[in-house]
């Protein structure tokens, strides 16, 4: 049977930078999703109307990869903060079941998007 409670030391300097780079790929993040949103925004302003239609999915997929990069950040953020391999295990476990229903749910709400985009749109085209 495998020891499950092996002590699993990470050093304080290493915690430290750990905790600095994770800040700083957060920070890198941040500015990219800032900009990304700019150009997102500057492109629905030249927009047509039909593509009005689907800039609310553009922002939601956004959000949603926004959504999911936080999250493993959180999870690299506490990752260092385990005391042994169980909890880092569990840590894992916890995260992987997370990000399924999360995964799920922003499927679904895209699904619906969708659907409402497309009849809206079919509608518009009919009404021409």
């Amino acid at each position: 049977m495998v020891d499950t409670k092996v002590p699993f030391e990470v050093s304080d300097q290493m915690r430290e930078f750990a905790d600095r780079s994770i800040d700083q790929a957060r920070k890198a993040f941040d500015h990219f999703m800032d900009a990304t949103e700019n150009a997102v925004s500057s492109m629905e302003d030249a927009s047509s109307t039909m593509q009005e239609d689907s800039s609310d999915m553009h922002r939601q997929a956004l959000a949603f990869a926004e959504q999911n990069v936080n999250s493993a950040f959180e999870l690299a953020q506490r990752m260092f903060q385990v005391k042994d391999m169980e909890e880092l295990v569990s840590l894992q476990q916890e995260y992987l079941h997370k990000q399924m229903e999360q995964t799920g749910a922003q499927m679904r709400e895209m699904g619906e998007k969708a659907s409402r985009t497309v009849k809206e749109v079919a509608k518009k085209a009919g009404d021409f």
